[in-house]
């Protein structure tokens, strides 16, 4: 199912293509709905309560005196950055996303979004899924689709071999089957994935990165 405008980027698209020409624009970050609420979650938890208690403590820090020998206040400024830095960082991340729900987008082949469960040449059963940049964790078996085994398993269908490139030597893999699991169950009255992106833009829009790094007293006075 096509996108039709910017704030409705909920695509059921096949694997996302790797842009390498620098005259191409930016690529897009290809998320699953789980992926992107998991960004949506922590941007929410830093902006609201994470900061807001942050900017509670720098407060109390400021009141206590001098400022360039404070340890308390310039561990909390430092702090303040780095969770704005992030809260930036998510908020552009979340504007480009492109959703992909693989329960959408049902194949033969192992494509974006799918679970691909494989055995090694060690005979371990390995379930793995393929998921964006900003999703990707292998420990809780998730891997990006940039990745050598994830780049080798797109496009293959079960019972076919693959050989895999990878830090620690060559991997022989056997696909053994495929899942698409289901995408986002629901919002339970919150925002959809579109009015998240659309809020992220706006928010991007509505705070200038040459504008975020307030003075002190600007951020003690005005966001305490």
């Amino acid at each position: 199912m096509p996108h039709s405008s910017p704030t409705s980027r909920y695509t059921s698209c096949a694997v996302p293509v790797s842009n390498d020409s620098k005259s191409q624009p930016p690529e897009k970050n290809y998320i699953t709905p789980i992926g992107f609420r998991r960004l949506q979650r922590e941007f929410e938890s830093l902006r609201g309560p994470t900061r807001r208690e942050v900017v509670a403590k720098l407060s109390e820090a400021a009141a206590e005196g001098d400022r360039s020998e404070n340890a308390e206040y310039i561990y909390r400024k430092r702090q303040l950055r780095q969770i704005d830095s992030r809260i930036r960082h998510l908020m552009k991340r979340m504007a480009i996303a492109e959703v992909i729900d693989p329960s959408h987008h049902k194949s033969d082949r192992a494509t974006f979004g799918c679970i691909v469960s494989v055995e090694d040449e060690s005979g371990k059963v390995i379930k793995y899924q393929i998921v964006g940049v900003d999703e990707s964790d292998p420990k809780e078996g998730r891997i990006s689709y940039r990745s050598p085994i994830g780049r080798a398993l797109v496009g293959k269908m079960v019972d076919e071999e693959v050989t895999v490139q990878v830090a620690v030597g060559i991997r022989e893999l056997v696909i053994l089957a495929l899942e698409f699991p289901s995408g986002e169950a629901g919002t339970d009255g919150g925002p959809t994935i579109a009015d998240a992106m659309l809020a992220a833009q706006q928010a991007l829009d509505d705070s200038p990165e040459d504008e975020t790094d307030s003075s002190d007293e600007d951020t003690v006075s005005a966001e305490a």
